[in-house]
């Protein structure tokens, strides 16, 4: 894409930020390599990890791919300050 105003070529940020899915009063959420150009819960890159604040039974919290997160964030991608965490 091009920065008219400055007449270079801007290239878009990835991220990696959390997607919600699930029900109802049950959040779950994808940890997610998108495009920062689209929505939170839009198309994305690649899915790297899981979060689940209530988990049940045999469900994990939490469940990241360390290797594909450090591998993206090697390649420029900016964690969002509540991945950080």
């Amino acid at each position: 894409a091009l920065d008219y105003f400055r007449h270079e070529r801007v290239e878009p940020m990835v991220v990696i930020r959390l997607s919600r899915v699930g029900a109802a009063n049950t959040p779950k959420y994808r940890v997610t390599v998108a495009d920062s150009r689209k929505p939170t819960c839009g198309r994305f890159i690649e899915i790297v990890g899981t979060y689940i604040p209530t988990p049940r039974g045999q469900e994990k919290e939490v469940e990241l791919n360390l290797e594909k997160i450090n591998a993206w964030i090697a390649k420029g991608a900016q964690p969002t300050a509540r991945v950080k965490k």
